[in-house]
């Protein structure tokens, strides 16, 4: 089983778009796949899918609550937290802040008068649905108001990933969201390749950069793939490509025959664009 990443720093170059003409091309070719959106902010592929989605499966996440009568104000949570969610004064019970809070439980593990309690709460929803015999979608979507995602599109990839293993599938297609922040880097680990999706303009070029220096540094082989590479400013691009020394793999043309397949969520019909 094969696993790529459709990846960008920047939102709006085309990413999805992409990971479905992908996986309509090997499906044609034959492959079972399974497409993975890890926007789970903005899960957008079963739009382009033209879809609706199978049952949904919440995604539940602990929360630590303070319990003040055992608690002494010794600190030590506060410290051993990474992501800076817990605040403490001396003298004083720690204040925890759910919206920084990624429920890793270094807190309750190391609270030596068990005084922090864990609390679950539905933080998102799961779907898997199968689109045909040869493609099935996994999407996560987070709740309103939970600004720390990443451990949504864990789970949305761990889900994806037994779903992959259960039907026998030849490839694995991860969207991610857009950027170089931690739910990026949480869907791309693992990855054999990854396609990044730009555009010919100043600011596609600078995010492009963004993300081909992270996937130097998690060593991920990537590729580029250039969307609306009829207009634009190429030459930005191609002086990436030379600079990283990655390959531009694919280039798809400005088309309003693309656009009209992307309206009426026909992508995977739309088999002259890679």
């Amino acid at each position: 089983m094969q696993l790529y990443a459709s990846t960008g720093g920047k939102g709006g170059t085309g990413k999805s778009t992409f990971a479905v003409l992908y996986a309509g091309k090997l499906m044609r070719e034959g492959k079972k796949v399974v497409l993975c959106d890890c926007d789970v902010e903005c899960p957008n592929d079963h739009i382009l899918l033209n879809i609706k989605l199978s049952e949904n499966k919440p995604i539940y996440r602990n929360f630590p609550v303070i319990d003040r009568e055992k608690c002494v104000s010794c600190g030590i949570c506060s410290k051993v937290c990474r992501e800076n969610a817990i605040l403490w004064v001396k003298g004083r019970p720690p204040i925890i802040f759910k919206d920084k809070c990624t429920g890793c439980g270094a807190c309750w593990l190391s609270c030596p008068y068990q005084a922090i309690d864990k609390q679950k709460e539905k933080v998102g929803e799961l779907y898997e649905s199968k689109v045909s015999d040869r493609l099935y979608l996994v999407s996560g979507f987070s709740n309103p108001g939970v600004s720390e995602t990443g451990p949504i599109v864990r789970e949305t990839r761990v889900s994806c990933l037994k779903l992959a293993e259960k039907i026998g599938a030849d490839v694995v297609i991860i969207d991610t969201s857009p950027g170089a922040h931690c739910n990026v880097i949480q869907a791309l680990i693992g990855v054999k390749t990854a396609y990044v999706v730009t555009e010919p303009t100043p600011l596609g070029a600078h995010d492009a950069k963004l993300i081909l220096s992270l996937l130097r540094k998690m060593k991920i082989p990537s590729k580029i793939v250039l969307n609306k590479a009829t207009i634009g400013e190429r030459s930005l691009i191609e002086k990436i490509s030379k600079e990283y020394n990655v390959p531009m793999a694919v280039e798809i043309p400005y088309s309003e025959e693309l656009i009209r397949a992307y309206i009426h969520g026909q992508l995977l019909e739309a088999d002259n664009f890679l």
